[in-house]
């Protein structure tokens, strides 16, 4: 038998205890043999079980196993370890929130596998009513994801409608799939776009519509890469801190004002532009000059399209 890491070892002493308590009486041998162990791990497990309880650590508040004397086992006081360690409601939310975004992911993983374990585990747990129907939003079309899992297998081109996160318009590509990416819950495809003629990444949610496009697969050989990040240095005021954690901006230092400095990096300045203005006077712009112009246009923009209506 292979030696066990820590964490098989972990998982085997959580569920040696309840175990022991229903076969009372078992031997060491027969022990081993149920988990897959020798004899003499077993009996290292059990004595550092007789170690473990609850902080205090006295002797009241240790797992107390009887196994020297005649080689069976008795488990005398189980601590809080009489039955199977069971997921709580917020654990078992996560997991189900992770496998209903792997079954939105386009790939060659069985789908089936994920829905039947999310089904069983929201039946093993105890959720509040309606949380083990938890799904993860936005949910992306079958019928585009199957498409696009499809064309990276065959490594075919697609023609797509994408509605675009950062300037409102929808526009007709061809692209190039290389792979999907999860990033903070979101599915991301990355390809080569013709139209823009470089790499890009598209929210899959975003898709509108997908087909095969005729002819080859038509990558350059020398592919241009992706936008390289800008950085623009932004005062944030406190009830927009939450840029730091929730868009990974980088704190350095304060304003004369007091307010928090930081620098945040950006491929489109049109979307820094729309997330400036909707902080409404919480965040701004002091480097580049350029994207503080377009903040100062844009705002003046709306301003005049409200006197004009």
């Amino acid at each position: 038998m292979t030696a066990s890491t820590s964490a098989e070892r972990l998982s085997r002493m959580l569920a040696l205890v309840p175990w022991l308590l229903a076969h009372d009486g078992v031997s060491i041998d027969e022990a081993a043999a149920h988990f897959g162990i020798t004899a003499e791990q077993l009996e290292k497990d059990l004595w550092l079980l007789i170690v473990c309880g609850l902080p205090g650590y006295g002797p009241d508040q240790l797992v107390d196993i009887d196994f020297w004397d005649d080689g069976r086992i008795h488990v005398i006081d189980a601590q809080t370890l009489d039955r199977p360690m069971r997921l709580g409601a917020d654990e078992a939310t996560a997991l189900l929130l992770g496998l209903r975004l792997l079954e939105q992911v386009p790939g060659v993983h069985d789908r089936s596998a994920l829905v039947s374990a999310a089904a069983k585990l929201g039946q093993a747990v105890d959720l509040p009513d309606g949380e083990a129907q938890i799904s993860a939003q936005p949910v992306i079309d079958e019928a585009i994801s199957a498409a696009v899992a499809t064309a990276i297998n065959l490594r075919a081109d697609l023609d797509i409608t994408y509605a675009s996160g950062t300037s409102d318009q929808v526009s007709e590509r061809r692209i190039s799939p290389d792979q999907v990416m999860l990033v903070d819950g979101r599915a991301y495809l990355e390809a080569f776009c013709h139209r823009a003629g470089a790499q890009r990444t598209f929210r899959l949610d975003r898709l509108m519509s997908v087909s095969a496009a005729s002819g080859p697969r038509e990558v350059p050989e020398a592919v241009p890469p992706s936008r390289t990040p800008a950085v623009a240095t932004l005062a944030v005021e406190a009830k927009s801190a939450w840029v730091v954690d929730v868009l990974g901006a980088e704190p350095v230092g304060l304003t004369a004002d007091g307010r928090q400095k930081v620098r945040l990096e950006f491929s489109d300045p049109r979307w820094l532009v729309r997330f400036v203005l909707s902080r409404a006077g919480e965040v701004e712009v002091l480097e580049p000059a350029s994207v503080r112009t377009d903040v100062t246009d844009a705002a003046e923009a709306a301003l005049r399209a409200y006197a004009e209506s």
